[in-house]
């Protein structure tokens, strides 16, 4: 009944090592289920609330909570001390946290289980509970499987066992399932032992590639698992087939490395946002240059062009330019008003016109990935979103061929393909988002 929460330090039984990182200093994390009980107890009233407003008793359920846990992780830049004479650390950082995305009971002798808390927020910094706090580079492989190793282990044990915990007085037992879906595609990858995200294999969901993917730019199922890339890793490794490297890459469809934590496939909602918005930021600049007539400007030409773009949406819509693209500017980009500005450096009427089709069929799109639910929110645009996703890519490969011939950007090949299928599957995208770990 009591609960003590203690911090646990990851690398416990480590030596401080002669390394300019000292150990002692690379992480500071909590154990995983004293975490979970944490955030449970700060759930209690919720869930006592929960309870009787579907008429339950507590007696009524002897089965148990079934509680479904997001997880998320993420590096984070430049974390270097301002001015400061602390330890010696590597520059960057990496923050692995839960949300505790629904709880939900098998009352005695139903057949369905009964939702008796959901998140409302599932993506705000407060939902989201930080477990462990690295000073690892998420790009260090080794380091990084090396401090996430316990943080697994203490998961899958828990996968297998029931947590007691008293609510409202009484002892309940809760099972938790964790689903790993805050990564963005480079700490997807990176986790599932596929190669970097400028390989052929250009999906962490299907075995397309690149020029498959930009040929038909629909029709793709999901055929990735954490099981089957482990499978894939077995062939790799041995190579039973005593294949060339090319034939063997082929067969295995770009896993080359152990597959070291299981992440539910699905599509990060903010990244896919800010990487559509890299791209038509990309497509814009090209119409103002009319690369369709002419395939191979100059450096200087191109970047004439940028500096337009940014002059003008600076004067016309206050948006000033951006080192890398974020969140933020990638908002303001994808709208309407943003379009109109663009269109008027565009010469040609005709390009115009394509150039705003684009854009609303991408805002007809996008809510459906962004929802936290949907089949509430945006019914309609999600009962569309394969038509207008036919019809996007039906305008990518005849008026911006110039652009998709044989490419595809990993994100627009996802949001084109796969969102009918994860939202039919999981019921919203946005709710499974990364965006809470990223803003905390």
């Amino acid at each position: 009944a009591s609960c003590q929460v203690g911090i646990i330090n990851g690398l416990s039984g480590w030596v401080a090592s002669v390394d300019d990182s000292p150990a002692d200093t690379i992480t500071r994390r909590f154990r995983y289920d004293v975490a979970l009980v944490s955030a449970l107890k700060d759930l209690e009233e919720d869930i006592i609330e929960g309870l009787s407003k579907c008429g339950l008793e507590d007696s009524a359920c002897t089965s148990g909570f079934s509680v479904m846990i997001k997880e998320s992780c993420d590096g984070m830049g430049d974390v270097s001390e301002k001015h400061g004479g602390g330890p010696p650390v590597p520059e960057k950082a990496v923050r692995f946290s839960f949300t505790i995305m629904s709880i939900s009971i098998l009352a005695d002798g139903e057949q369905e289980e009964v939702t008796i808390f959901r998140e409302p927020k599932p993506n705000s910094e407060l939902s989201c509970k930080p477990l462990c706090l690295m000073f690892v580079d998420e790009s260090d492989h080794e380091t990084l499987t090396a401090v996430l190793g316990p943080v697994i282990a203490e998961r899958n044990a828990m996968k297998q066992s029931q947590l007691i915990l008293s609510m409202g007085g009484l002892p309940h037992s809760f099972c938790f399932h964790f689903r790993g879906t805050g990564y963005d595609e480079k700490m997807v990858r990176e986790m599932e032992g596929l190669e970097a995200s400028g390989s052929t294999y250009i999906c962490t969901l299907c075995d397309s590639t690149r020029a498959d993917a930009s040929h038909n730019m629909v029709l793709h199922s999901i055929t990735r698992s954490h099981s089957e890339n482990l499978e894939r890793y077995e062939i790799w490794r041995t190579n039973p087939f005593s294949e060339s490297a090319e034939e063997l890459r082929d067969r295995v469809k770009g896993v080359s490395a152990k597959p070291f934590m299981e992440t539910q496939p699905t599509l990060d909602a903010l990244h896919c946002d800010i990487s559509n918005a890299t791209e038509f930021y990309k497509i814009f600049q090209d119409e103002i240059g009319e690369v369709f007539q002419r395939p191979k400007p100059t450096r200087e030409e191109r970047r004439g062009w940028r500096a337009a773009l940014d002059k003008q949406l600076r004067r016309k819509m206050k948006l000033k330019p951006v080192m890398r693209m974020n969140g933020n500017y990638a908002r303001r980009l994808m709208t309407k008003e943003a379009v109109d500005v663009v269109c008027e450096l565009v010469p040609t009427e005709e390009r115009r016109e394509a150039l705003r089709e684009l854009m609303e069929l991408y805002l007809q799109m996008k809510p459906v990935w962004r929802a936290t639910c949907p089949t509430n929110e945006c019914p309609d645009q999600l009962c569309q979103y394969s038509f207008n996703s036919q019809r996007f890519a039906d305008l990518l490969s005849t008026a911006f061929k110039y652009r998709y011939n044989g490419k595809i950007t990993n994100y627009l090949h996802k949001t084109l393909a796969h969102v009918p299928e994860i939202i039919e599957r999981d019921g919203s995208i946005g709710a499974w988002a990364s965006e809470g770990n990223e803003s905390a």
